[in-house]
């Protein structure tokens, strides 16, 4: 039974934008939430908990994605959240450093 038309997002560039968000905005959120736990806390726990609990965060962040409307503000607001724990993960590495 194939998808109702008026689901489907009608423009190339708005479908590359979801699809390139899910996957790669996802993946950069995802990494970069774990790396700014692991930059506060113990990072060997964080370390081995991220293997099962990044691709389930990147697996919401995908589904996510295709919820939103317009693909280029879901990029606009991953690139945001990855800017914050970017930052978070900056400053936690010049507190508490890893080696």
């Amino acid at each position: 039974m194939p998808a109702n038309k008026k689901h489907l997002t009608p423009s190339p560039t708005q479908r590359f934008a979801k699809i390139t968000a899910a996957i790669l905005g996802g993946l950069v959120v995802a990494v970069l939430f774990h790396m700014a736990l692991a930059s506060w806390f113990d990072h060997v726990a964080v370390i081995i908990t991220s293997t099962f609990s990044a691709f389930i965060l990147w697996a919401v962040l995908m589904v996510i994605a295709f919820l939103g409307k317009n693909g280029w503000k879901v990029w606009g607001i991953y690139l945001l959240i990855s800017l914050v724990l970017f930052v978070i993960f900056y400053f936690g590495n010049q507190t508490n450093p890893l080696v």
